[in-house]
């Protein structure tokens, strides 16, 4: 039986970034190093990336200097059990992302996005596979293959029936089903509250922003929140799990009702603790083995799903590449038997950020 790797979020302190090789510990090193890494051969490098590299874009992270585990110690992210059999905490979860998607999908990608797109053109990179749920990468690099190993925000699909429906029409069902959170999120829009990158200000305006577009208002009447069905559900409700008729029922302004047995709509994102699809992670897997090295960007790995791949990588003989500021876990799995005798070319760590890096490395080879 194939096993079943799951997005679970590891939670213990990460150890300080190693340094590979030890002229990597300034800016100008660390681009001479990843030029090295690139162009030690014909090899093509597989890019794993994670959300460090959206912050440029405005967007939270987890585990960075403004990250929400750095800032906020007790934020929990919703788990997909919890999701799946708490009507309550579905409405606490879609208030949330009703608020934070309108600046997630106003966010564009940013230089580090663009610098792996003229990587790919250099061809010096294979493919992509990325944790990142914002599809930046399919907007700024369509022609470069990308696996979305957590899936994306940009769609919703049905529990029950696995129907898609895309973002911005469930939006608009939220406000006609919430016209008080609308007018709430209106104002929030008006004042600049939800726009403004600055996490000290949106702390201020009593915003709390997390990674995936999730908005938290402490105190807020999330109870109230309304959701609709799957509207294929609602026309036609397949059966349950249990080979039983499922049916579909809304209230009097037409959102999903508790007595509803199949019809929940979820964003097409892989949460904590649900499994990766198969074919998702075959073609990660497959794009770690057609590679000849692999480069992580952006991420701490504290996901199993995602350290796994480098630790196959590993295990396989391949040079390891980290760019990313701050720790990694497990990272000195990957880098404990390695001699710092090199340029950059056996392994490469550094701890600076990508836009910083990236975008400079690309013109040095456009120039060579």
């Amino acid at each position: 039986m194939q096993k079943t790797f799951m997005r679970i979020p590891y939670t213990g302190p990460l150890p300080p970034p190693i340094i590979v090789p030890r002229t990597a510990d300034h800016l100008a090193g660390a681009i001479e190093a990843l030029q090295y890494f690139l162009k030690a051969d014909d090899k093509k490098t597989v890019l794993l990336t994670g959300a460090g590299i959206s912050v440029a874009s405005g967007l939270a992270d987890y585990r960075g200097s403004s990250g929400t585990y750095t800032l906020n110690k007790t934020y929990r992210p919703i788990y997909y059990s919890e999701f799946l059999a708490n009507h309550e905490a579905r409405k606490r979860y879609w208030a949330r992302s009703f608020l934070g998607w309108t600046n997630l999908n106003r966010a564009k990608p940013n230089s580090t996005h663009h610098a792996i797109r003229d990587l790919g053109q250099l061809g010096l990179v294979s493919s992509v596979i990325t944790q990142n749920v914002d599809s930046f990468h399919l907007q700024a690099h369509p022609e470069l293959r990308t696996t979305e190993l957590h899936g994306y925000l940009r769609s919703l699909v049905c529990v029950h029936c696995r129907n898609e429906m895309p973002r911005d029409e469930f939006q608009k069902s939220l406000s006609k089903l919430n016209p008080t959170w609308a007018s709430f999120l209106a104002e929030m829009l008006q004042t600049g509250a939800l726009t403004t990158e600055d996490p000290d200000e949106r702390q201020r305006r009593g915003l709390k922003s997390n990674p995936d577009g999730d908005v938290d208002v402490p105190g807020a009447p999330y109870t109230t929140f309304k959701y609709p069905p799957c509207p294929k559900c609602l026309e036609d409700p397949p059966n349950t799990a249990e080979g039983i008729q499922g049916r579909v029922e809304v209230d009097s302004d037409g959102a999903w009702s508790s007595n509803s047995t199949v019809g929940v709509l979820k964003p097409a994102v892989i949460m904590f603790g649900e499994s990766i699809r198969p074919a998702v992670k075959e073609a990660a897997e497959d794009a770690v083995d057609e590679a000849g090295r692999i480069l992580v960007v952006g991420s701490s790995l504290a996901t199993y799903s995602a350290w796994r791949l480098v630790k196959k990588a590993h295990e396989q003989g391949m040079p390891i590449g980290i760019l990313n500021q701050g720790g990694v876990r497990g990272e000195e799995v990957f880098f404990k038997d390695l001699s710092q005798s090199h340029h950059g070319e056996l392994g490469l760590r550094c701890s600076q950020k990508s836009e910083e890096i990236l975008p400079t490395a690309v013109r040095i080879f456009r120039n060579e």
